[in-house]
């Protein structure tokens, strides 16, 4: 049986990591219940103290990967109404047209927010310029977590 679990674990981990790329997926969620998968094998890797640990960076990570856009559109001097605009065309993003949507969104929000505050369009641009960079950064925050979640899993797989 353990056998299963290490082979689902590892199918897990695979669209985990690819889930850092394709934005529709959550990739360390996924990566993380390959953990737990790998945990109920009978050689019990993981202390309960690690496996607390990597849920807690697993949904901090989640979280952070929705929240730094907004962050980097107020960073590269957003206004209110471009925040709102990245928030918003996020949120259009993500149920519309996903997975583009979610990249091209807070983009467009923000532009269209700092464009509606009477900004001029070189400002509205750098704002939601802001937005992608932080969509950037929030994907490779997903991408070391998730590796970092693959390497646990193989090197404990033996």
């Amino acid at each position: 049986m353990d056998i299963f679990w290490i082979v689902l674990g590892s199918l897990l981990l695979i669209v985990g990591v690819l889930g850092c790329i394709i934005p529709i997926i959550p990739g360390p969620p996924i990566s993380y219940i390959s953990l737990l998968l790998l945990q109920i094998t009978e050689k019990h890797p993981f202390t309960t103290r690690f496996l607390v640990i990597w849920a807690l960076i697993t949904t901090v990570v989640t979280v952070l990967d929705y929240v730094v856009p907004v962050y980097g559109t107020k960073k590269f001097g957003g206004s209110k109404k471009g925040i709102w605009g990245a928030t918003i065309g996020l949120f259009i993003g993500i149920f519309f047209s996903p997975p583009i949507g979610i990249i091209v969104g807070p983009f467009l929000g923000a532009l269209i927010g700092e464009l509606i505050a009477g900004k001029e369009s070189k400002v509205a641009f750098m704002s939601a310029l802001g937005s992608f960079i932080g969509f950037v950064a929030g994907t490779l925050l997903k991408i070391v977590a998730s590796v970092t979640m693959a390497y646990y899993f193989i090197v404990n797989i033996f």
